[in-house]
Formats: structure tokens, C-alpha cells, sequence
């Protein structure tokens, strides 16, 4: 069991009732935002190679916060893989808003039309975190997951991108940034154990938090640049969090030698 985890639920146990109004006022407050449009994509180099790739999660891999998925997480980092690879990446999501790892098992997975993919990118926490799923939850439905997505496609790599930076929302208050961000930061601690378990199975485990952000790009934005509604990330965070799963992915011998 993990002792930070039944440190932090004796903690939260009695702020419970507190964490429920809180939430429900944000709930009401910040707005609700559409997914982004255009679910496929492809990206073009010099090479004769291409990459087939899917995203698979919550609503950052939805695009929430910005109009198409070219501007969201998805298209930058098919562009920054296609660039850093020189290979194509013919791309496509598949993703929801309030979505968490077990709901990905239920109603995603078999949706998954296509026969042969090489890549499959996750971004999944914060909605497991928001439901207070426990770690032990947590890791049987991921480990589900990526049984069930070895048993759909046997070659395939997998890479879990970065839980979101929760004690960083602006819109929440800093008792939920506190319990939910803890939460969210012990269920990444699991998933690297676990992705450990199965090969061809990564986790890019950066913070990638505003402050985070720009200090390893070296930026000149304020902390508002990066929310596009004090939950969900701007076009900006989009951009540099693509540049970093794509950093992440370029440079792991073990990931790049299977994709080109």
C-alpha cells in the first residue's frame, strides 16, 4: 500500500464534505468548453517512412482549449515527431472529456478501427484523480489497458505522456489544488512502476506545470498564458507540452529504434 496515499486520506477524510461545495462551485463557474475538431491528421517529411500513430485519453488529448487538434497536443507532436524523426505521422485521436483509465477499457478501446499502428500515446490521471480512484484501482485498470491494447495491436510501443499539473490549476482552491494535485501526483508515481512491468511501454514523467515549462524552454510567458479557463491548457501549453513528449520520445534509444 502506499504509505503517502493512507497519509493523505486520513487527511482528507474530514475535508471531504469542504472538497465536495468547493468543487461544485467551480464546477458551475468555469465553463464548459467543446473538444477540438478535426480527429486526423498527416504529417509530412522527406522520408518515404511513415509512422502510424493514435492518442488515446482524457480531455487534454481531446483538445479542449483550443479549436483543432493542428493546434492541440496531438497535431504538435505528430509535427515535432515528424520533424525530429524526418518520417511521416499519419495521426488520429481518440479521446473524451471526464474520461479516466477504466472508461478508456469500456467504451474506447473497441472503437479503435484501424489494424496496424506503431505508436499510441496516453494522457490519462487527472479525471481518475478528480474521482478519488486509489492507486490500487488506478494500476489494475492501466495494466487492463495496455493488456488490452497489446492484445489489439502485439508490436505496438506505448508511451504515457505527463499527468497534468493539478496544484497549479488556477480555478481551483488550494485545499483541492492540495488533495487532488497529491493524488494525481501519487497515481504518476504508480503508473512508473507499472509501465515497468511491459515492454515497449514508456512513461514521460516530467512536471510539465507552468513554472516547469518555462524554465526548460526558457520562456517569457505569465502563469495566465497557459489556461485557457483556469483548468484546461492554452494553445500555448499545448504547444510546449507536445515539445516535451516529443523531446521525451526522440531522445529514448529504446523508443526511437522501434518507430523508425
Amino acid at each position: 500500500m502506499n504509505i503517502k496515499y493512507i497519509l493523505g486520506t486520513i487527511i482528507a477524510i474530514p475535508l471531504l464534505p469542504l472538497l465536495y461545495f468547493q468543487g461544485r462551485r467551480i464546477k458551475k463557474r468555469v465553463p464548459r468548453l467543446p473538444v477540438a475538431t478535426g480527429e486526423t491528421g498527416l504529417c509530412s517529411s522527406s522520408s518515404e517512412n511513415t509512422l502510424r500513430m493514435l492518442t488515446i485519453g482524457e480531455s487534454t488529448i481531446a483538445g479542449v482549449g483550443v479549436k483543432t487538434h493542428q493546434e492541440g497536443l496531438t497535431g504538435v507532436l505528430a509535427n515535432e515527431l515528424a520533424t525530429g524523426l524526418n518520417i511521416k505521422v499519419d495521426w488520429k485521436v481518440y479521446a473524451k472529456s471526464g474520461i479516466t483509465a477504466k472508461r478508456v477499457n469500456d467504451n474506447i478501446i473497441n472503437l479503435i478501427e484501424e489494424k496496424h499502428i506503431d505508436l499510441i500515446v496516453i494522457g490519462l490521471g487527472g479525471n481518475d484523480a478528480f474521482e478519488l480512484n486509489t492507486p490500487r484501482k488506478w494500476k489494475k485498470d492501466v495494466r487492463q489497458l495496455i493488456n488490452n491494447i497489446k492484445v489489439k495491436f502485439k508490436e505496438v510501443t506505448i508511451v504515457f505522456i505527463n499527468m497534468p499539473p493539478i496544484k497549479e490549476f488556477p480555478a481551483f482552491t488550494s485545499l483541492i489544488q492540495f488533495t487532488i494535485g497529491n493524488l494525481a501526483e501519487i497515481l504518476g508515481e504508480e503508473l512508473k512502476r507499472v509501465v515497468k512491468d511491459f515492454e515497449s511501454v514508456y512513461y514521460c514523467s516530467s512536471r510539465v506545470g507552468y513554472k516547469d515549462l518555462i524554465k526548460r524552454f526558457n520562456l517569457t510567458l505569465e502563469a495566465s498564458d497557459f489556461y485557457c479557463d483556469g483548468v484546461h491548457p492554452s494553445k500555448v501549453t499545448y504547444q510546449y507540452w507536445a515539445k516535451d513528449v516529443a523531446c521525451f520520445m526522440i531522445h529514448s534509444k529504446g523508443i526511437t529504434k522501434k518507430l523508425i
